[in-house]
């Protein structure tokens, strides 16, 4: 099947030949003005100026962008999607001015999920997670990440990373694999106790079933330390599941040090980095990755992701899409508070979404840029004067078309 995409304001985002942009690279979008994109077999095919635009054939669709914008489609490399229902009672003691230890120290935030989770049978628990698949399909993403972490026990784990694997078997979505088995410890079980069970029992049946690409902790006060993250890290490796780390949320835990140890993919949050941390990350592959929709939300610091990039670092940026710190999966949201909030321009906003999101969770290969022979997931915006009005405009509902693997969805 072939379908061209013909009148395209801006044809952004094209493929600049490298899995990941690093500092200056980032504020370079390369760019079509008044353009056509043609897609063959899931796959972009070709794509240039409006007067060398191909003429349509029997065998292909067209769909005319009328002056709106084609960009790929947004990879978001951290989410949570799969959960059991709501947390707004949490929201409202958060105003109460309750903090988000002082909350699970009470029994909420992620052991709250987890007893409800418990709950759920797994095609309830599919249910309500399609719910916000079809949400971010349709604001426009078309590769996602998603972990596990509510479950804290073997049984619980394995529903919800089959729920993952069902997601992604019934939907045109690429989606990624994470277990995150160290989420936090459950009640009434010792932490050491539960490290064992986790490096000991879950881990190997996660690895057995091949049910994760990656394995995460939370390395952070209060919850998991850089000696318990490596050892459960190290067990991951051994069934091939590679280490992406949440770290420097809550405080200057260690966190970073302990990802470029092990050569993690990716070190998420942020939000208490530090110079030393940066300096590590120069000499190393893991990918910093801010959630500003995390910092929004909970009344944070933002990640700082000037000085990021002025060291020369790639820099994503990913929703944190969850039922406690950041209930929303709108990455068009999170590209306008990146420029907002951590004082990106749109375009380096838009790198850190797209190309070096998919990096961080190693699909840049194939994802996260318009480029000949990539997967060919992309949506058309509404007529706007530039590209720059993504981020600015960033309440106003800008996707009106969108295709994964070549088809039109919406």
């Amino acid at each position: 099947m072939k379908h061209l995409i013909k009148n395209i304001g801006t044809l952004a985002g094209i493929d600049q030949g490298k899995s990941r942009l690093r500092g200056e690279e980032m504020a370079r979008l390369d760019c079509i003005d008044n353009a056509w994109l043609l897609m063959e077999d899931e796959r972009f095919a070709d794509f240039g100026a409006m007067d060398a635009c191909p003429e349509p054939t029997p065998d292909m669709e067209v769909t005319d962008a009328a002056g709106g914008a084609v960009l790929p489609s947004w990879c978001d490399s951290h989410t949570h999607i799969v959960y059991a229902d709501s947390r707004e009672g949490e929201f409202v003691d958060k105003i109460r001015g309750l903090s988000y230890e002082e909350i699970a120290r009470r029994g909420g935030g992620i052991l709250n999920s987890a007893d409800r989770l418990h709950a759920l049978d797994e095609d309830e628990l599919y249910r309500q997670a399609m719910r916000r698949v079809r949400e971010i399909i349709a604001k426009g993403t078309g590769c996602v990440e998603i972990k596990s972490g509510y479950g804290l026990n073997l049984e619980d784990e394995l529903k919800m990373l089959r729920v993952i694997r069902r997601i992604r078997e019934t939907t045109p979505l690429e989606v990624a694999a994470t277990f995150l088995g160290a989420h936090a410890v459950p009640r009434n079980v010792a932490q050491s106790d539960y490290v064992d069970m986790l490096v000991r029992e879950m881990i190997p049946e996660v690895g057995r079933q091949q049910l994760a690409e990656f394995i995460d902790v939370f390395c952070d006060r209060g919850f998991f330390t850089p000696q318990e993250t490596e050892r459960i890290l190290n067990a991951g490796a051994k069934y091939g599941m590679r280490p992406k780390i949440h770290a420097q949320e809550l405080a200057d835990s260690g966190g970073v040090e302990v990802a470029v140890a092990n050569h993690a993919l990716s070190v998420d949050h942020l939000e208490s980095m530090t110079d030393r941390d940066i300096a590590l990350l120069a000499d190393s592959d893991t990918i910093p990755t801010a959630l500003p929709g995390t910092s929004f939300f909970l009344n944070m610091p933002f990640a700082p992701a000037r000085k990021i990039i002025a060291a020369g670092l790639p820099l994503a940026i990913a929703s944190d899409y969850n039922p406690g710190s950041t209930p929303a999966g709108d990455m068009k949201f999170v590209v306008s508070l990146a420029c907002i909030k951590m004082r990106l321009l749109p375009a380096e906003a838009i790198n850190a979404a797209t190309i070096n999101a998919a990096a961080a969770f190693d699909r840049s290969d194939r994802f996260g840029s318009i480029g000949r022979g990539k997967v060919a997931n992309c949506f058309i915006t509404e007529p706007i004067p530039s590209v720059d009005f993504i981020p600015y405009a960033y309440a106003t509902p800008l996707v009106r078309h969108v295709f994964l693997r070549g088809n039109p969805i919406i």
